[in-house]
């Protein structure tokens, strides 16, 4: 067997998911596409099954599982925190003003890398912490592209419009002033995923004295250029 890893039952098992790669097959299909014994395909796809990784379409035919997808959403989002800090330092740098990553989790937000201004007045959000939904230019940014219904239904109670999430979606990126915590303003851009969905936000938050009522004039360009170098980081492969 070619890629014999020496654990035949792996070897087995990964021909078994190879072989589901392309779409659905029957235990037949299984058979001809692995050259597996018909005991054989059909034991180790019961197995995988079990584990979630693979699954069973309407007309009862082997299809990839949900664990796979699972899988693959963790290992997307550690190269997101992987290449998060030396992008969100850049973007600091470049700006003055402290960074941070978000990631939505149900009707919170929650930041998972962030890039503290060295010096003078900063608006801190230790990483961990968890927003709301309701306010800020990350909310809106995790929000704007949302599903009608998910977005109709986060629209309620909060400090921005459909409207304001129209030109969030029209513009790429969205600003706040004021708007999560009184005298702090922000600009926030979208990282997508590879299957381009909006997977994160990246931002920049400081006092309105520093970054005006228009902080989206001001650092705009350096936001979306960082959440860029994200989205391209988790569309590489390996």
């Amino acid at each position: 067997m070619d890629n014999s890893s020496g654990v035949g039952v792996l070897d087995k098992a990964a021909l078994v998911l190879s072989a589901l790669e392309s779409g659905p097959a029957t235990l037949a299909g299984l058979v001809a596409a692995t050259g597996l014994a018909r005991p054989t395909a059909h034991r180790l796809a019961v197995a995988l099954e079990h584990h979630r990784m693979v699954a069973r379409d309407m007309q009862g035919r082997f299809i990839l599982g949900p664990r796979l997808a699972e899988l693959a959403a963790a290992a997307g989002e550690d190269r997101l925190l992987a290449t998060a800090g030396p992008v969100l330092t850049h973007l600091r740098d470049v700006t003055g003003e402290s960074a941070q990553l978000y990631r939505r989790q149900g009707d919170m937000r929650i930041c998972v890398a962030a890039a503290e201004r060295l010096s003078g007045l900063r608006d801190t959000v230790p990483v961990g912490s968890t927003l709301p939904m309701k306010a800020g230019s990350a909310a809106q940014i995790l929000m704007a592209w949302e599903e009608p219904e998910r977005l109709h239904r986060g629209l309620q109670g909060a400090r921005f419009t459909a409207t304001a999430l129209s030109g969030v979606r029209r513009r790429g990126w969205a600003q706040s002033i004021g708007e999560r915590e009184p005298g702090v303003a922000s600009v926030s851009a979208p990282v997508r995923g590879p299957s381009n969905r909006v997977v994160a936000s990246v931002s920049v938050s400081g006092p309105i004295e520093r970054l005006t009522r228009h902080p989206g004039r001001m650092h705009a360009q350096a936001v979306i250029d960082a959440a860029a170098r994200l989205t391209e980081a988790l569309r590489r492969t390996g």
